[in-house]
């Protein structure tokens, strides 16, 4: 790959949703941060499912836990660990460069705690003393109980990526739960500039709503949500609460659109790409979304595969009309987010539980 993506022509961020020791090893993240402009990782239950079930690279590090205690959770743990503090240090110069806009790697707490606050407020502090990375963020579930932890996990300085956001209604309450934070850092009298992102999940509306919708309807769902939050994502910079924290040295939980590579053979593998570009958001992209995008620079002038894309609008206007056209087709928005947020919990539980059993067999 010889191509090279300008970076951030639109103001937008593009971080990489895989992480494997072949990555590592093989020396292709480090050629991506370099050619294609990835400033940040994301990682979750399932990524590591696929990279330990896809590969044999992990399997003299587990057989050398064999026999010396600790759980098999505690193996997965520093396998996992062992990763993104590399992934951490490549990245380490953009995030000093940019005090701390860039270069940040993501690590999700065990999904066993997304329903315990406490346990996960002591979990994500516990992986990030382990870790030993400034530009660690700690993934923590945006249901009513994961976004207690997010609050105080942001009083107490840590950075986080509140995850399986689907709806306005999620997002407006991840956001509630960093500004409650951040505020309460103010009034403590502690600097407030916390690093921050907000996850919201985009194909996986597509693929549940699908088999309700017209043909017509169809890769429209995800967009028109991602339009109707990015709109109350500008309203919210803009407001004075906003600005009152800005003013004091804080920093945006920026806007990070997750789930982006196409789940429908007959659309484009850049679809949600193309769509979501939007100033001051994070794209997190699988590898092979990432490597379809730079294909899309080669005819592009320079190096720029967005140059001249409409992208997302901060008026909702179109999304709102988009909407009401699925609604009529008979999707209930709402009670759709839930199960999705559920639902992702759910397989992020079983991808766990299947790393924990895979552990378990090779220590053995």
């Amino acid at each position: 790959m010889h191509l090279t993506l300008n970076p951030h022509p639109s103001g937008q961020r593009l971080w990489l949703d895989s992480i494997s020791r072949d990555l590592l090893d093989s020396g292709r993240l480090a050629q991506w941060i370099d050619q294609l402009s990835i400033s940040g990782l994301t990682s979750n239950p399932a990524v590591f499912e696929a990279a330990l079930t896809g590969s044999d690279a992990y399997a003299a590090d587990i057989r050398a836990h064999a026999g010396d205690g600790l759980t098999d959770e505690a193996v997965l743990i520093e396998l996992i660990l062992a990763d993104l503090r590399r992934a951490a240090d490549l990245l380490r110069p953009q995030f000093d460069a940019s005090g701390g806009v860039d270069g940040w790697v993501s690590m999700e707490i065990s999904p066993m705690l997304a329903f315990d606050a406490e346990a996960s407020i002591a979990a994500a502090q516990q992986l990030h003393a382990q870790a030993a990375r400034p530009n660690l963020m700690m993934k923590i579930p945006g249901t009513a109980v994961g976004l207690r932890a997010v609050e105080a996990l942001t009083f107490a300085g840590m950075p986080t990526n509140t995850t399986l956001l689907f709806s306005r209604e999620h997002y407006r309450a991840a956001a509630e739960a960093y500004l409650c934070g951040i505020e309460r850092r103010v009034v403590a009298g502690l600097y407030p500039c916390v690093g921050a992102v907000a996850s919201v999940f985009i194909s996986r509306w597509d693929v549940a709503a699908r088999p309700h919708l017209p043909l017509a309807l169809h890769n429209t769902l995800g967009i028109a949500i991602a339009g109707r939050i990015y709109s109350f994502y500008r309203r919210l910079l803009s407001s004075p609460r906003w600005r009152v924290l800005v003013d004091a040295g804080a920093q945006p939980q920026r806007l990070l659109w997750a789930s982006t590579g196409s789940k429908d053979e007959t659309s484009s593998p850049t679809l949600y790409v193309q769509a979501l570009i939007a100033a001051d958001t994070i794209n997190t992209l699988p590898e092979a979304t990432l490597l379809a995008w730079a294909e899309a620079a080669g005819s592009a002038a320079d190096g720029s595969p967005d140059a001249g894309a409409e992208g997302l609008s901060a008026d909702a206007e179109a999304a709102e009309a988009r909407l009401r056209e699925i609604a009529a087709a008979g999707v209930e928005i709402g009670q759709l987010a839930d199960r999705l947020q559920l639902d992702g919990i759910t397989a992020f539980v079983q991808s766990w539980r299947h790393l924990l059993r895979m552990i378990a067999a090779q220590r053995a």
